[in-house]
């Protein structure tokens, strides 16, 4: 039987999954690495960490599985969307990597929006608005800010598509993910040239756009010896990990949706045809089926949220082992009654994109009073970032987007309490996957489906991806967030202008 790679260059590190064409999962390996922030609302990676990541969980899972290098037939590979590597034409990276949650770029923002002709002129564009964390206003931000470095331009990679280059040698990016850097034609499939013209671009600077299941090349002998494979094995396309997360959760098809919660938040939902917010709440990016587009509202600090009010505000829960820590937090939250009686989180620790698309936004606890606790404090703040996922289900559902199913993946889908606390705020049932493997899984199948196994991903998804249990909503649960979610979606509006001050203040 063939076996394929599915690797998936994220925020906080590289997971690699080694795969039997059934949908076996034989290996899987990670490997961390840092996120730097020179200055508030910035972050940047190197390039270089996330190649070595690739090569150490590769070999891992190589040798782990006990394969020979022949037996792997394909890679697919997946990535952080949005991220700006910026190489020159001797295929050097010329400065570290900025990030999908940077949010250094408001002026070119509205310079992007100015040079198309307004806001609804760019939505018909790309069927996007401009927003900080995209590529688009990335590349701008480099001509106007480090012009030493923009005359040394000769490509633009997204994340995994420097992975792509560094394994094959081929500059190519697929449509998934070329989506999200807003200078694709998303109705089309194909980069704007109309807008790159705008923006006084030249299209030299993006590589060739594919499918997602389209072959891009086999490894070079310089990879194939690194990471102990044959110059036989293929690269497919992959995808952006939003849409290869939908793919390895079997969001291929109309009425099912996904929602994920890792370091950022993400509604997922599919569509087979190119439907659009025209608001630009919700981002609509072609899919990584074939011929198919997807809608997707997205928050940048929903696990995040998490993860800092656990390791940097109570510190890691002092004297419990790294391992339980979460655990022991959620433990105090499922004492607390569904509300946490009154205590509103606003997960806006790094700003939002949906719906509010400000880099402003500034997170907050609202409504603590003397009978509060550490638990309740814990449980508003998972509430919250399922608040802020319920947001975009309302636009989703507002825009008569059939929603039949939601399948839970990432942090969210791995804790019980969690997936009942979102089929309590959304209001309906909220399902699981007898393997839940995410964004490297789904890529590892279209690597499959790349290499000939299967004849689409749809039937990939169907062959591999089984349902394993369903949660419900509890009543009396779904009655209080109801009247809770008003109060939190109003606190944005009210406490708006504020936040805006408070940014300007911490920029000083």
């Amino acid at each position: 039987m063939s076996h394929y790679l599915g690797i998936d260059v994220g925020t906080s590190g590289t997971k690699t999954l080694l795969i039997k064409a059934d949908g076996t999962v034989l290996a899987e390996a990670n490997a961390e690495y840092p996120m730097h922030q020179p200055k508030p609302g910035w972050t940047e990676q190197d390039p270089e960490d996330w190649w070595k990541a690739t090569v150490a969980t590769v070999r891992k899972v190589m040798k782990s599985s006990g394969l020979k290098p022949a037996d792997v037939k394909a890679i697919g590979l997946s990535g952080q969307m949005h991220g700006s590597v910026f190489v020159d034409k001797s295929g050097k990276v010329i400065r570290p990597a900025l990030l999908w949650n940077d949010q250094r770029t408001t002026s070119e923002c509205d310079e992007i929006t100015k040079a198309a002709g307004g806001r609804n002129a760019l939505i018909k564009m790309v069927a996007n608005p401009a927003l900080t964390g995209f590529q688009a206003p990335k590349i701008l931000w480099l001509r106007n800010n480090e012009k030493r470095n923009f005359d040394k331009l000769a490509k633009v990679l997204l994340p995994k598509d420097d992975i792509r280059r560094r394994l094959t040698g081929n500059y190519v990016s697929e449509v998934s993910d070329a989506s999200g850097t807003l200078l694709l034609d998303v109705v089309k499939r194909t980069w704007s040239k109309k807008l790159m013209s705008k923006l006084q671009l030249d299209m030299d600077l993006l590589p060739e756009v594919v499918e997602s299941d389209q072959v891009t090349g086999t490894l070079t002998k310089e990879a194939a010896k690194k990471l102990g494979l044959t110059t036989e094995c293929k690269v497919v396309g992959g995808a952006g990990d939003c849409a290869a997360g939908a793919v390895g959760n079997g969001i291929v098809k109309k009425g099912v949706l996904s929602t994920s919660i890792g370091t950022s938040g993400v509604m997922f939902v599919h569509s087979d045809q190119p439907q659009y917010d025209k608001s630009g709440r919700l981002h609509t990016f072609c899919h990584a089926v074939n011929g198919k587009w997807h809608m997707m509202g997205v928050n940048l600090t929903s696990g995040g949220s998490l993860q800092w009010w656990v390791d940097s505000i109570l510190q890691g829960l002092s004297g419990i082992d790294k391992g339980k820590r979460y655990e022991a937090a959620t433990k105090e939250a499922q004492a607390v009654a569904a509300g946490s009686d009154g205590i509103v989180f606003l997960p806006y620790l790094n700003g939002e994109r949906t719906p509010h698309a400000d880099p402003n936004a500034r997170g907050s606890f609202v409504g603590m009073n003397l009978t509060h606790t550490r638990g309740h404090m814990t449980r508003s703040v998972m509430e919250g970032i399922t608040f802020a996922l319920r947001d975009s289900l309302d636009i989703i559902q507002s825009l008569d987007v059939p929603v039949r199913q939601i399948r839970a993946s990432g942090g969210g889908s791995k804790n019980p309490f969690w997936r009942q606390m979102q089929a309590d705020v959304f209001g309906k049932k909220i399902t699981r996957l007898e393997v839940e493997q995410g964004a490297a899984f789904g890529v590892a199948l279209l690597a499959a489906v790349g290499d000939g196994a299967y004849k689409s991903i749809e039937t990939a998804c169907t062959a591999t991806i089984k349902v394993a249990e369903e949660t419900k909503p509890d009543r009396k649960a779904v009655a209080n967030y109801n009247k809770l979610f008003p109060i939190y979606r109003d606190l944005y509006q009210q406490l708006k202008g504020s936040m805006e001050a408070i940014a300007e203040y911490q920029a000083l």
